[in-house]
């Protein structure tokens, strides 16, 4: 705030203070108004070539106030947290908020990031030792428990690398073995995070590389469910080995991010459906990033694993909210579909976050024909009037 403050007596003139809720960034003003309703307007009167003015509108409204593709980018702040050199909103910076910069810079990489390493390089090591041991024994209740000790252990000394704060909530949620928990996707980190507080069956795509040596380690120990490849995209493969993990109600929860890609904390988008057609009960899990601290979001359309966890390594600290929401069982008169919205609104309501109906797919995928199809017909029906052309 001190900082800010600075930054806003150089500019000489006051600077508008960003909403905490996502809204349009006031380039234009969009029109609330419901297509069906604006067509409806329009077949009043006998159609005109101005009509496709309206589409034209729109299209420039789309593109302009994008709800979508913004959610693919960091979060903008309220106060500058000393973590970037420059800031687009602010055309002056200060001597004394340089010399600040320049010492956070020498505290954060001279400092923090020797520790914060060392600290991730015993928590890899320990993760693939402890598990390669435990994986020897025989399977049993000792196996079990030493497994969730290594994990635990591991994932608590990671967490102490990002200089993680964490505030758990509502505890007796939490989820339970033979159900699935569910949460929003903000980064890789998202597992650390709830591994850090309890034991969980990771699901995922087998990897190479060090992610490689990790998954094969812990698969030893832990019921982890790896997918190849190929078998990723068979999904009744996917739905069959799921069923049969959460069947054994003495095998971990499953740790599911129905989003499917990383979204920027501040909303939460689509839940595939695929997580919720498996049965047994759902876990809902919220997990809210501050992001004056640290911007925890990772944005893998711009930055390689390697540079992002550069990033939040050399950051002040990950400081988050995590809330266990009460279990929830999908309804009879419910579908697949209906239950994934039901849970992604209560994960929304709880993390302050805004819901989109939007697939989090469109961050790398080209718009569906299908969209495109609905829209033609919208405009078709403003060239057809009661079966005959306007």
């Amino acid at each position: 705030q001190w900082a800010t403050i600075r930054l806003q007596k150089g500019a000489k003139k006051p600077q508008p203070q960003m909403p905490r809720t996502p809204t349009a960034n006031g380039i234009i003003e969009r029109d609330e108004t419901p297509m069906e309703k604006e067509i409806a307007l329009l077949h009043r009167a006998d159609f005109e070539f101005s009509h496709i003015f309206y589409f034209c509108r729109k299209g420039f409204e789309a593109i302009v106030d994008d709800e979508v593709t913004q959610r693919f980018s960091s979060e903008e702040l309220l106060s500058w947290n000393l973590l970037t050199r420059t800031n687009v909103n602010f055309h002056y910076i200060s001597l004394r908020l340089t010399v600040v910069w320049v010492i956070g810079v020498v505290v954060r990489y001279c400092f923090l990031l020797p520790l914060r390493f060392s600290l991730a390089a015993i928590g890899i090591t320990s993760m693939i030792v402890g598990t390669t041991v435990v994986g020897q024994l025989p399977n049993g209740s000792v196996k079990n428990y030493l497994s969730e000790v290594v994990h635990l252990t591991c994932s608590r000394i990671l967490v102490r690398a990002l200089s993680g704060t964490i505030h758990y909530h509502n505890k007796e949620n939490r989820p339970q073995k033979g159900g699935i928990c569910v949460a929003n996707h903000t980064s890789p980190i998202d597992a650390i995070i709830l591994t850090n507080d309890g034991c969980y069956a990771m699901v995922g795509q087998v990897h190479g590389g060090l992610m490689g040596i990790i998954q094969r380690a812990t698969v030893k120990a832990c019921p982890h469910v790896w997918f190849e490849r190929s078998e990723i995209k068979d999904r009744h493969l996917v739905t069959k080995r799921l069923r049969e993990h959460v069947a054994d109600k003495s095998k971990l929860p499953i740790l599911i991010f129905p989003e499917g890609t990383c979204i920027n904390n501040t909303s939460v988008m689509m839940f595939k459906k695929g997580s919720f057609e498996i049965g047994g009960t759902i876990y809902p899990v919220a997990i809210k990033y501050d992001p004056q601290f640290g911007d925890a979001f990772w944005n893998s359309s711009k930055y390689s694993i390697v540079s992002y966890l550069l990033r939040i390594m050399t950051s002040w600290a990950i400081v988050c909210n995590v809330w266990y929401l009460p279990p929830m069982v999908r309804k009879e008169d419910e579908d697949a579909v209906q239950f994934a919205n039901r849970v992604r609104s209560a994960i929304a309501r709880q993390g302050g976050l805004t819901e989109l109906p939007w697939d989090g797919g469109l961050k790398r995928a080209k718009v569906k024909d299908t969209f495109k199809e609905e829209q033609q017909k919208n405009y078709s029906k403003m060239l057809v009037r009661n079966g005959s052309v306007g």
